[in-house]
């Protein structure tokens, strides 16, 4: 039986004047930024780096999908890292391997060093996201897991819209700078976590995990959970796979509008996505989260859809937009059902690195299938089954049940 019996039930007898967020909330938030910031340093100039070492194009993306491909196969591993050591333990290691990482991709010699490098980062990657996740289901007071969800999602999205504007600044002083600058950046979030996060049951004493953790056979036996795991998978395929990989191709080649309108494409992505988390997570916390889900399922599906149709410019970037709202009204309240599904009283390692699994594996999967379409039938195949699936997963969570606290219904 899921622990939700033992919190709050939200509802009428809610204060009307919400609390201030805790503030080892806070410290995470500020942490996200700083990580988010960092990484939007090093992605504009990561495949331009790899060419200086006399690669080609495909070597050069090989370099990006090997830290995809390090988060999926390590996940695993982390998860159980947390049940030994704590959220916090894991968290901060595996912000400090992505550190020394990332500093060692700056003093690469030759491609396969880069490779391995940067490899080693996906590692460290998926370490500190899991364990990330975890804290803020733990720290959060149950009735705004919504609402901490949706300002951690801004102060990452926040981070990487300034990221590649620093970065391109940065970069003029040489393509090795912005590594040694993400580094910093990963040193200062793991040091702002180690010593401004408050040690206690809710994270662990001394570092160690205090809670029992939730045996993942019980949380696939939930059909919430269930759900989640298919519209995170096709939400990574989407959002973080088709829209980084095949969305710039098809500005280029199909809609002749130069290399730039990639650029606005992601930026008006990120700004629709903004639009909605300024609001999504609080309101999945007063109406529940399957509302939200679906909701934002069925938006981000509809436009990827439309993307293959669109034959000029103005369309298509209104239906990225279209589409980075619908990212936005689902983020938090996917992530409070997975928190919830948890609950608060219990560590989640494997339960979470199983949902993290998920959505890595539809990044990675996503851009390959989604670039055979292209080529063998056209982009709008392409983009029609990517947002088929995004459907699929809505449909799919309109028979899961409500895991609000309080409001558990099927």
């Amino acid at each position: 039986m899921r622990e939700t019996t033992r919190e709050p039930v939200t509802g009428s007898s809610r204060p009307l004047r919400r609390p201030a967020l805790p503030r080892d909330i806070k410290v995470m938030l500020l942490a996200a930024f700083l990580i988010a910031l960092g990484f939007g340093l090093v992605a504009p100039v990561l495949p331009q780096f790899a060419t200086t070492f006399d690669v080609g194009a495909t070597a050069a993306a090989v370099i990006v999908s090997i830290f995809a491909f390090m988060r999926l196969a390590f996940a695993p591993a982390g998860g159980a890292l947390i049940g030994r050591l704590g959220e916090r333990t894991v968290y901060v290691s595996g912000l400090l391997i992505v550190a020394v990482s990332t500093a060692a991709c700056a003093f690469a010699q030759d491609y396969w060093q880069l490779l391995v490098f940067r490899g080693l980062g996906g590692a460290g990657s998926v370490m500190f996201t899991v364990a990330a996740m975890g804290l803020l289901i733990r720290l959060a007071p149950p009735e705004s897991r919504g609402r901490v969800s949706g300002a951690y999602s801004s102060a990452f999205l926040l981070g990487s819209v300034l990221g590649p504007v620093v970065g391109g600044l940065l970069a003029g002083f040489g393509l090795r700078v912005p590594f040694l600058a993400y580094a910093a950046a990963l040193v200062l979030a793991a040091l702002l976590v180690r010593f401004q996060l408050a040690a206690g049951p809710s994270v662990g004493a001394a570092g160690g995990s205090a809670a029992p953790a939730m045996p993942l056979r019980e949380a696939l036996a939930d059909p919430a959970y269930r759900a989640s795991l298919f519209s995170g998978f096709s939400n990574g395929w989407a959002v973080f796979g088709v829209r980084m990989a095949t969305v710039p191709l098809f500005a280029v080649a199909v809609l002749a509008a130069g290399t730039a309108s990639a650029g606005w494409a992601l930026a008006v992505f990120a700004g629709g996505n903004a639009v909605a988390l300024s609001f999504s997570g609080r309101l999945a916390d007063r109406i529940g989260r399957k509302p939200l889900i679906t909701t934002g399922l069925a938006v981000t599906g509809l436009a990827t859809a439309a993307i293959g149709l669109t034959d000029n410019l103005p369309a298509f970037l209104l239906v990225s937009a279209v589409a980075g709202f619908g990212s936005g009204v689902l983020g938090p309240a996917q992530q409070a059902a997975v928190g919830d599904i948890l609950g608060q009283g219990r560590s989640g390692g494997k339960v979470l690195a199983t949902f993290q699994m998920a959505a890595d594996a539809g990044a990675i999967v996503g851009p390959v299938l989604a670039g055979v379409l292209a080529d063998a039938f056209g982009y709008g195949w392409a983009f029609a089954a990517t947002g088929g699936l995004v459907l699929l997963a809505a449909a799919w969570w309109l028979t899961a049940p409500e895991t609000l606290p309080g409001r558990r219904s099927a």
